[in-house]
């Protein structure tokens, strides 16, 4: 169920306020695409600055939009055990098909209390759970023993990796095996990732190049690739582009030229640069999106 190209969707805002139009708009976008699954609430769509009445709705939404049609994977994660199980129950509730949970940031917890933390969200629901692991955003790195003990839970079924070591893969996938879903959280390195036994990739890219990144995916997962190589060249600037400056102020930029969205993002986060636009449209020229 979780492969391809999955995106981590932004979260469009209008004069600060969830633009609930703008989002269903977007969620059908995707659906018309070929996007193979969507990710609402996750880091891209500016959890840390979302209520909590804002983090449930756009779970909400996204389950009505596309159930049926594609995946939804909830991003329910928190620093606060309890807080991500209260979350993580409500998207269940609500019907996602699955949880996107990041390791507790700035708590620093040790590798048993990483496994302790996902063991007791693990322990309230009964949807699929797929680990977060970012160790540059969350400071800490989930050890791939860490991660064996927790498949052997009932829900964790894979991870969005974002360590940006491609060892990781071939470590994972010894201890763990093909069943373990691996899905790369970093478009720039998703076709090695892939080559590797990946199965895909929670994308931050595909918020602007869905068609694209869907033919991308489709390609590696068909093991075609000289013409997912060609895709690759063709939309390595753009990956390189929408991380000039934090995530995902730049992605939002690039939708707004394409008319999917406003450029609009919460504080601490703030609108990119003179210089960064530029590199930001060239991109999207080279990758023919604009």
């Amino acid at each position: 169920m979780f492969k391809g190209s999955i995106v981590a969707l932004i979260t469009p805002f209008k004069n600060n306020a969830l633009d609930t139009n703008n989002y269903i708009k977007l969620l059908n976008h995707h659906i018309e695409k070929g996007t193979n699954g969507v990710v609402p609430a996750g880091t891209t769509g500016e959890s840390p600055t979302l209520t909590h009445d804002e983090h449930k709705k756009v779970i909400e939404i996204s389950v009505k939009e596309c159930k049926g049609k594609i995946p939804v994977i909830a991003g329910t994660g928190s620093n606060s055990t309890v807080e991500a199980i209260e979350l993580s129950k409500y998207a269940e509730k609500s019907g996602a098909d699955g949880l996107l949970i990041v390791t507790p940031y700035y708590n620093k917890p040790t590798q048993e209390g990483l496994f302790q933390h996902y063991k007791k969200i693990n322990d309230n629901v009964g949807i699929p759970i797929i680990i977060y692991n970012i160790p540059s955003r969350s400071v800490i790195d989930m050890s791939v023993d860490t991660m064996s003990r927790l498949f052997e839970l009932k829900n964790i079924v894979g991870v969005k990796d974002a360590t940006g070591d491609l060892n990781r893969v071939d470590q994972q996938l010894k201890a763990m095996g093909r069943e373990f879903i691996q899905l790369t959280g970093e478009d720039n390195n998703a076709l090695e990732f892939n080559k590797r036994g990946g199965v895909g990739c929670i994308s931050v890219t595909a918020n602007v190049a869905a068609e694209l990144c869907s033919k991308f995916q489709d390609k590696l997962l068909n093991k075609d690739y000289t013409e997912a190589k060609n895709i690759d060249n063709k939309l390595s600037k753009l990956h390189s582009a929408l991380f000039i400056e934090s995530n995902p102020s730049p992605v939002k930029y690039a939708a707004s030229l394409l008319k999917l969205s406003l450029p609009e993002v919460r504080l601490p986060l703030v609108k990119v640069k003179d210089s960064t636009k530029k590199e930001i449209e060239t991109a999207l020229k080279v990758a023919d999106l604009l």
